[in-house]
């Protein structure tokens, strides 16, 4: 079946390098032996890949189209060779998706962690909010999330910690007098949090149910960052997870931070594997190095 992945291979590197000759020297073949094989692939696709000049080479928009497709190709092959010989963990790369909540601020410590250990694993961490991660670990794109485990049923489910919530408000705000933020004080309270992408805001919709509070419409946060911002103007009170609270927004001079003392003002975060995903020394390492870190900020 054509092409095959040495076809492919020519493809790309005359793509690279604009010029045959060149291209033939770098693949170690005879130029000819690369022209006729271009020239199949060409015939049997039906289409042109390259027009040939005598200033060089220049890729057609179907050969662009060949070659950024094949590059995806090659790669994929070139990992999956890796990952069947490789001793390193995840077969030598971790493709790791986070919250952005969590990311930013757990995540540098692992991944120094990890290196020290492991210093030829690569590492790949992507952040996406909670439906984003579910729809990556279930079609191959992440090897692995961390995320809240409600999220993410019929995955493996490794607990790492429990997150404390807590309020920021404006200076300004009728609670920012208090040193923590109990039930009554919510009553008729407008709440601030992210869009319902995120989990953080299904438990928002709860503590505001449970406790007489409103969830503002008008606004739906895209970022932790906005969700400040808006509270810093008075709109509300912006209800933080732990780590984004006590490393960044305790430092933010326009807002308040304080405890928020209500009942399942809380989240769970997790580590998740693909369902049939085997437990190896390569989860172990990396749950060893997620603790770590989480101990380090005290969760």
């Amino acid at each position: 079946m054509r092409p095959t992945l040495r076809q492919m291979e020519y493809v790309v590197t005359v793509h690279q390098i604009g010029n045959f000759g060149l291209a033939a020297d770098v693949l170690h073949v005879s130029q000819p032996s690369l022209s006729n094989q271009i020239a199949t692939v060409e015939a049997e696709l039906g289409v042109r890949l390259f027009e040939r000049g005598r200033s060089g080479v220049t890729t057609t928009s179907q050969g662009l189209e060949f070659v950024s497709r094949a590059r995806r190709i090659l790669s994929e092959v070139e990992a999956l060779n890796a990952a069947m010989t490789s001793n390193l963990p995840f077969g030598g790369r971790l493709r790791l998706g986070v919250l952005p909540s969590i990311g930013p601020y757990l995540l540098p410590q692992v991944v120094r962690s990890l290196h020290q250990s492991q210093p030829d694993l690569r590492v790949a961490v992507r952040e996406e909010n909670t439906l984003g991660l579910d729809e990556g670990i279930r079609n191959g794109r992440f090897d692995a999330i961390i995320s809240t485990p409600e999220d993410h049923p019929n995955t493996q489910q490794h607990f790492l910690f429990t997150e404390r919530l807590w309020a920021a408000v404006s200076h300004d705000h009728p609670l920012a007098a208090t040193t923590q933020i109990t039930s009554d004080h919510l009553n008729g309270q407008r709440l601030l949090t992210l869009d319902t992408g995120h989990r953080l805001a299904r438990i928002v919709y709860g503590i505001a149910g449970q406790n007489g509070g409103i969830v503002s419409n008008d606004y739906e946060g895209t970022s932790l960052d906005s969700i400040l911002l808006m509270a810093a103007t008075g709109a509300g009170v912006a209800v933080l997870p732990d780590l984004f609270a006590r490393r960044q927004a305790v430092h933010r001079e326009e807002v308040k931070v304080i405890p928020l003392a209500v009942p399942e003002a809380d989240r769970a975060i997790s580590l998740m594997l693909p369902e049939r995903a085997t437990t190896d020394e390569s989860t172990d390492l990396l749950m060893k190095s997620l603790k770590l870190a989480a101990t380090q900020f005290g969760l």
